[in-house]
């Protein structure tokens, strides 16, 4: 498994550079850090006495990596999941922000555990993950994430060109649940044109 900074660096590269587009809820984005998450670390990148869209623009990837391992690893505790785990809540933790442990509870009580979806990493949530095979949790929460990408995008049209490309393909939410699937679980481009039939 890699470490925890190749994880951050992975997930940097996964993000991309500078995008703000309007149906983004995140607005302006660089590296996958956004205006918002700089305004409230009070990040000034560029010193000139204020946070805005030309922080976004001068923030580089190691500056990215870094504000990942601090606020979306090391703050939720992710270092406490199983090692096979950590790759993939980490990124959509980045992604989506305690929505990622969520999901993973929502797992957990799917496979009868009894813990609260409330997005912490607490006591009942770590001994349930303890109790289960990791690699198979692995899969069934790569798979949930997937369905959960495909759920938020048929209640919000403006998010669909992230689920599937203008060519009808998988787009750049299906293919970032897939990245820790097996191939045997990805879905073929059949299913993925029968899951986003109706919104067509």
């Amino acid at each position: 498994m890699p470490n925890v900074r190749q994880i951050a660096e992975d997930i940097v590269a996964r993000e991309g550079g500078y995008v703000n587009d309007p149906a983004d809820p995140g607005g302006p984005t660089q590296h996958g850090v956004t205006l918002g998450t700089l305004r409230a670390l009070a990040r000034d990148v560029n010193a000139d006495g204020v946070v805005d869209v030309a922080d976004v623009r001068a923030q580089s990837a190691a500056q990215a990596v870094e504000i990942f391992l601090t606020r979306y690893f090391d703050r939720p505790g992710l270092c406490r999941l199983p090692d096979p785990l950590q790759a993939p809540v980490f990124d959509m933790y980045v992604n989506a922000g305690p929505i990622a442990i969520k999901l993973l509870q929502r797992v957990l009580v799917a496979q009868g555990h009894k813990v609260r979806c409330d997005g912490v990493l607490g006591p009942a949530t770590l001994a349930a993950l303890k109790a289960c095979e990791a690699q198979a949790l692995v899969n069934l929460y790569g798979v949930a994430r997937r369905e959960f990408y495909y759920q938020l995008a048929d209640g919000r049209p403006a998010s669909r060109k992230y689920a599937v490309r203008r060519d009808g393909g998988k787009g750049g939410w299906i293919t970032r649940a897939e990245v820790f699937l097996p191939p045997a679980l990805h879905f073929t481009q059949t299913q993925h044109q029968a899951r986003t039939a109706a919104w067509r």
